[in-house]
C-alpha cells in the first residue's frame, strides 16, 4: 500500500490496562470491506511484550476484582446490555462494512451476544454453592465457586460481536480478569463494543485486548499466568490452540468445525421446510459454524429439489448494506477463490450442480467477494465437498430411503455440531432426538443455536473441552469448586468463642 495513503488510514488499537494504545508492532493487516474491497483501518499484529503486559494488567486487577461484591459486577452488566441496545444500530453498520454480512444479520450478531450479557447480569443466581448442614454431629460442608484468575478468549471472524460477548462477560462476571483476542479479519466492532464495556464500568486491567494471528494465539496458550483458554474458530486451529493450551495446564474450551446436516421427510411442511433450508443454508453466504451445509432427503422429498432450487433462486446477492439484501460477500478474496475451487471440486468428482452461484453479476459492487446460492445433489462420502467444511453459500442434498439410514448416515460424520429434521410427526421427531449424536438438535428449527440459559455443546470433532460456552456450563468453566468442612465450638475450654460474647 502507498505511504501516502497507509497514513490516512485508521489503526485499530490495544487495550492494556484501561487504555487504548497504538501497537508498537512493525506486523500490520489491513481490513478490507468485502464488497467493495476499501480499506478501512489496520490492525497490529501485537508483540510478545504487548501480550505479556496485557497479561500483567490482568493479573494485577484479579487481586481486587476477585474481591468485588458479587452485585457491583452484575450492575456493570445491566448496564452494558442498555449500551449495547442503545448503539444497536451503530454496530450492526460497523459489522456490516467489515464483515459482510447484510444489516438484519448483524443485528441478529449483535442481539445473540446481548443475551449472554443479559445472562451474565444474573451472575448472583449462577454462582451459587451447595451446603449440606450438619453432615456430622456440628459439622456442616459446603462449596465455594470462585475465579480462576486471568483467563482468555479467541475468537473468529463470522460472528464478531456474538463470540466475544460469549465470552469476556461470563468471565469477568465470575470474578475473573480477561484478555481477548478478536479476529484480525474484522476487530472493529469487537473494539466499539469493548470500549462500551468500559462505559459501563468494566475496571482498569479486567478487560484488556490484544490483536493478532498465529504468533499471539501461542503466546496465549503458553503463557504461564493465563488460567483458562476458551475458543471458537476452524477444527485446524482448534485443535492446536487445545493441544497446546492444555500442555501448558490451562483449562481449555474449543468450539470447532462442523458439518452440519438436516433430515427431510416426506411428511414435512414444504413451503416451511424449503424457507428455512434456503435461510440456514445461504445466510450469513454460509460462513456459519451452525449453518446447514447437507439436507438428507428422505423418499418421497426427493422429488423436492427443483423446488428448493427455485427458492434459492429468489434469493437477492449484494451488499450487506443494501435493503433487501439476502447473501451479502464472503469475508475475503481468499474465501470466495476457496468457495468456488471447492464448487469446481464437486463437479469433478461426480456431484450434480443444480444450481452454480459462481461470478453472480452485482450491480455496483463488481469486486465485491460474492458467490450466490449453490446446490449439488448426488453428494457422497468421499467428495471434496462434502468431506470440507465450504464456509460458503454452498448447499450438498444427499439421498435416503429412511430415517433409520438417514441418522446412521449423520452419526458416521466425524463432526458433531448441529443438525435437524423437518418432520410432522412426533414419533420420528423423538427418534431423532434419542438416536442422534449431535450436540444442538433442531425439531422443525435449522439452526437450533440455544439461548444462554442453556449451554452452546456440540460433540466428537466439534468440541474439544468438556464444557461449553455460555449457560451453566460455562460458569463451572469460569470458576474453580472449592469445598469446604466446618466445625466451630462455643465451649470456652476449646478455645473457641462463648455465644454470649457480643460480637459488634
Amino acid at each position: 500500500m502507498d505511504a501516502s495513503i497507509t497514513s490516512q488510514v485508521a489503526t485499530v488499537k490495544l487495550l492494556i490496562d484501561g487504555q487504548f494504545v497504538e501497537s508498537k508492532s512493525t506486523q500490520w493487516r489491513d481490513i478490507i470491506n468485502p464488497a467493495t474491497q476499501q480499506v478501512l483501518a489496520r490492525v497490529p499484529m501485537a508483540t510478545q511484550q504487548e501480550v505479556d503486559a496485557a497479561v500483567t494488567a490482568a493479573q494485577k486487577a484479579f487481586k481486587t476484582w476477585r474481591k468485588t461484591a458479587i452485585g457491583a459486577r452484575a450492575r456493570i452488566f445491566l448496564k452494558y446490555q442498555q449500551l449495547i441496545r442503545e448503539h444497536m444500530t451503530e454496530l450492526a453498520a460497523l459489522l456490516t462494512a467489515e464483515q459482510g454480512k447484510t444489516l438484519p444479520d448483524a443485528e441478529g450478531d449483535v442481539f445473540r451476544g446481548l443475551e449472554v450479557v443479559e445472562h451474565a447480569s444474573a451472575i448472583g443466581n449462577l454462582q451459587l454453592g451447595e451446603l449440606a448442614n450438619n453432615v456430622a454431629t456440628g459439622v456442616d460442608t459446603y462449596t465455594l465457586l470462585q475465579p480462576l484468575g486471568v483467563c482468555a478468549g479467541i475468537t473468529p471472524f463470522n460472528f464478531p460481536a456474538m463470540i466475544p460477548l460469549w465470552m469476556f462477560p461470563m468471565a469477568i462476571a465470575t470474578g475473573n480478569t480477561f484478555v481477548l483476542k478478536p479476529s484480525e479479519q474484522d476487530p472493529m466492532v469487537t473494539m466499539r463494543l469493548v470500549e462500551l464495556a468500559l462505559e459501563a464500568g468494566i475496571p482498569p486491567g479486567v478487560l484488556n485486548v490484544v490483536h493478532g494471528g498465529e504468533d499471539v494465539v501461542n503466546a496465549i496458550c503458553d503463557h504461564k499466568d493465563i488460567k483458562a483458554v476458551s475458543f471458537v474458530g476452524s477444527t485446524k486451529v482448534g485443535t492446536h490452540v487445545y493441544n497446546r493450551a492444555s500442555l501448558a495446564g490451562k483449562r481449555v474450551q474449543c468450539m470447532m468445525g462442523a458439518k452440519n446436516h438436516a433430515i427431510v421427510l416426506p411428511d414435512a411442511n414444504k413451503e416451511q421446510t424449503l424457507n428455512a433450508l434456503a435461510g440456514a443454508a445461504f445466510g450469513a453466504a454460509g460462513q456459519r459454524c451452525m449453518a446447514v451445509t447437507t439436507a438428507v432427503l428422505v423418499g418421497e422429498a426427493q422429488k423436492w429439489i427443483p423446488d428448493l432450487v427455485a427458492k434459492a433462486k429468489t434469493l437477492k446477492i449484494n451488499a450487506g448494506k443494501e435493503q433487501g439484501t439476502d447473501v451479502g460477500p464472503l469475508i475475503s478474496c481468499a474465501a470466495k477463490s476457496r468457495v468456488e475451487s471447492l464448487i469446481e471440486r464437486g463437479v469433478a468428482d461426480g456431484a450434480k450442480l443444480e444450481l452454480d452461484g459462481r461470478n453472480p453479476a452485482v450491480a455496483g459492487y463488481d469486486k465485491g467477494n460474492f458467490v450466490g446460492p449453490t446446490i449439488f445433489s448426488g453428494v457422497k462420502p468421499g467428495m471434496s465437498i462434502y468431506e470440507q467444511e465450504i464456509f460458503g453459500p454452498v448447499l450438498c442434498l444427499v439421498a435416503a430411503d429412511s430415517l433409520d439410514s438417514a441418522i446412521d448416515f449423520i452419526n458416521t460424520n466425524p463432526n458433531g455440531n448441529g443438525t435437524a429434521i423437518f418432520t410432522q410427526s412426533g414419533a420420528a421427531a423423538r427418534k431423532f432426538q434419542d438416536d442422534i449424536d449431535v450436540g444442538q438438535v433442531g425439531i422443525n428449527v435449522p439452526i437450533p443455536v440455544p439461548v444462554p440459559l442453556f449451554s452452546f455443546t456440540g460433540s466428537r470433532a466439534s468440541k474439544l473441552g468438556d464444557l461449553g460456552p455460555y449457560g451453566k456450563q460455562v460458569v463451572m468453566f469460569y470458576t474453580q469448586t472449592k469445598t469446604v468442612t466446618a466445625r466451630w465450638f462455643d465451649d470456652d475450654s476449646t478455645g473457641g468463642l462463648n455465644t454470649t460474647i457480643s460480637l459488634k
